[in-house]
């Protein structure tokens, strides 16, 4: 079907540039909401709005009790866990573009994971990708990295690599294909229930509701967990687990050109040497 062959060309690229704006959104709203607090809020909203949407278009849910489980343990990975280690890194100082260098290691360990528990194949020439991909990130940062930062936030940052390859290898093995607007609920909801468990048991709740909170959380909810979201899960379902990890080597260097467009930070001679190098790893992975 051309539709279908056309969301498949540009889910990638667009998939790449919402999920690029993650950073970004978070910006503009955690100085206003605490890291936990400001996760849960996001995650009610989503939820209300894909059981409206559910329910409204009559979406099928799963029949199998272990489906739904499983499909909710792929959302604590991949929303709880991810998302919690970055919000929480940010909060601790750590630079954004360290921040980025960690998780930027989740396609190589999302390829040797893929290998050993999934049974994908990976050639010379993407191993050569990942290390040309990895090669452009630490240029893309390394105007960005400010020497004798703190690492309490490293753990965290740490953290949310892990989250975000173990949700990515769970979910192509054992639950790769659910409906995405009944999915959602099943992901969002016990994503949402153990982060408020971190707000009570470490938080006070605390939220200013002014315009720029309200606009980080219009984007975070309407383009990253609704628009984003969707568009991972197809790529996770219709492609290598592999192929759908070399995308984030993309991210970076996307985020750090929209920060420069939207808070004129500067790029470095170093990371627009580094931005065709990540492209054409992820060329070579992809190809």
């Amino acid at each position: 079907m051309p539709s279908r062959n056309l969301l498949a060309t540009l889910a990638p690229g667009l998939f790449v540039f919402l999920w690029s704006t993650g950073f970004i959104g978070a910006k503009f709203g955690l100085p206003y909401a605490e890291p936990l607090t400001f996760m849960v809020i996001r995650f009610a909203v989503v939820i209300v709005m894909m059981l409206f949407l559910a329910w409204s278009m009559r979406a099928p849910w799963p029949r199998d009790g272990s489906q739904w489980l499983r499909i909710g343990v792929s959302g604590l990975l991949v929303h709880a866990t991810y998302l919690g280690g970055v919000y929480e890194a940010i909060v601790q100082g750590l630079p954004v573009g360290v921040i980025s260098l960690v998780v930027g290691l989740q396609p190589l360990l999302t390829a040797v994971g893929a290998a050993l528990l999934l049974g994908e194949s990976i050639s010379r020439r993407q191993w050569m990708g990942f290390a040309l991909g990895l090669g452009g990130i630490a240029l893309v940062l390394s105007g960005r990295i400010q020497s004798g930062f703190g690492i309490a936030g490293l753990p965290a940052a740490v953290t949310a690599l892990f989250g975000i390859t173990a949700g990515t290898l769970y979910q192509k093995r054992f639950c790769p294909h659910f409906d995405y607007r009944s999915g959602a609920v099943l992901q969002f909801v016990p994503a949402a229930l153990i982060t408020l468990l971190g707000v009570v048991a470490f938080e006070d709740f605390r939220v200013e509701w002014n315009p720029s909170f309200l606009f980080a959380l219009g984007w975070l909810t309407l383009v990253l967990s609704l628009g984003a979201v969707s568009l991972l899960n197809y790529l996770i379902r219709s492609g290598t687990a592999t192929n759908m990890a070399s995308l984030f080597y993309m991210v970076p260097p996307c985020t750090a050109l929209i920060a420069w467009l939207i808070f004129d930070e500067r790029l470095s001679g170093a990371a627009l040497i580094g931005m065709p190098l990540v492209v054409g790893g992820v060329y070579l992975v992809r190809k």
